[in-house]
């Protein structure tokens, strides 16, 4: 099996394969790393100063971090803060804080439970598509080397230009099989332990998003009050959140404001709907 340090020459990524006889091979640089957390591309123009050289640098390395704790805090948010503001309705703070407690760790290890479970599901599936593919280049190379022209070809890539950039690539079958992988399939290997981090993040994301609006309904006895209470907080924490969570992704303020009035107005529909069906109800 492929680890993150054995990777494909043919896109300037660093590797030390094993030595093979008769084939030629420069000196590669290990790099521990497959994708790393920040990209610094330098721009390869000599005509440049060193102090303007080219440099971009990418988060992508956070980004399945940052969409569990998105995922989790937004729910934690919308979920039980509905709850709590349906069960206001019946008067008691007791009530709400039993209700919204039970729902909250039974939220908590559901969204954990889920996200270990897509984790590991995730594992699974490139494993098996990881040994589907090391099958097919061992019984049917040809048809492997035409899926190769068939990729470089959409980008633009002559069947000419191609041949030597395939021949050093089916050179070696650890290269062959993480290119295929990476560029037929479009799957990155996941990391081992993404399943429980994943769990972990979602899980407390969770927890912390739903425990927020249940604070005032500790400390007040009385219900309707602590539900305004727990209104003007969840408000400012909606807003604060859908600011940052489209900063943090898209990086520009305009996106920050519209994420910011887009969770607000799904938290109170959703909070909103909560508190008229328990009235409702209770009504009845």
């Amino acid at each position: 099996m492929p680890t993150h340090a054995e990777l494909s020459p043919l896109l300037g990524r660093p590797r030390t394969p094993p030595a093979e006889p008769g084939v030629e091979r420069g000196q590669w640089v290990s790099s521990p790393r497959l994708r790393p957390a920040t990209i610094n591309r330098v721009s390869s123009s000599t005509h440049l100063p060193a102090a303007a050289a080219h440099v971009e640098r990418h988060s992508g390395g956070y980004d399945a971090v940052l969409r569990d704790v998105i995922l989790g805090f937004s729910d934690g948010l919308t979920v039980p803060f509905a709850l709590t503001a349906g069960l206001s309705s019946l008067g008691s703070t007791r009530i709400v804080i039993m209700g919204g407690l039970a729902e909250l760790f039974s939220g908590m290890i559901s969204m954990g439970l889920g996200a270990y479970l897509a984790g590991v599901s995730e594992r699974q599936h490139w494993e098996a598509e990881h040994a589907r593919e090391c099958w097919e280049v061992d019984h049917v190379p040809d048809e492997e080397r035409s899926e190769i022209y068939e990729i470089l070809a959409r980008y633009g890539v002559t069947r000419a230009a191609a041949e030597p950039m395939v021949s050093q690539l089916c050179a070696d079958k650890t290269t062959w099989v993480n290119f295929m992988m990476d560029f037929e399939l479009s799957l990155p290997e996941p990391d081992v332990s993404r399943a429980w981090v994943s769990a972990a993040t979602m899980g407390l994301s969770y927890f912390v998003g739903g425990l927020i609006p249940m604070l005032p309904y500790f400390f007040m006895d009385q219900a309707n009050q602590a539900l305004l209470v727990s209104v003007a907080i969840t408000v400012v924490i909606l807003l604060l959140f859908g600011y940052a969570k489209n900063w943090l992704t898209i990086r520009t303020k305009k996106a920050g404001v519209w994420g910011a009035l887009q969770t607000l107005v799904i938290g109170a529909l959703a909070a909103g709907t909560s508190y008229a069906i328990v009235r409702l109800l209770d009504t009845n």
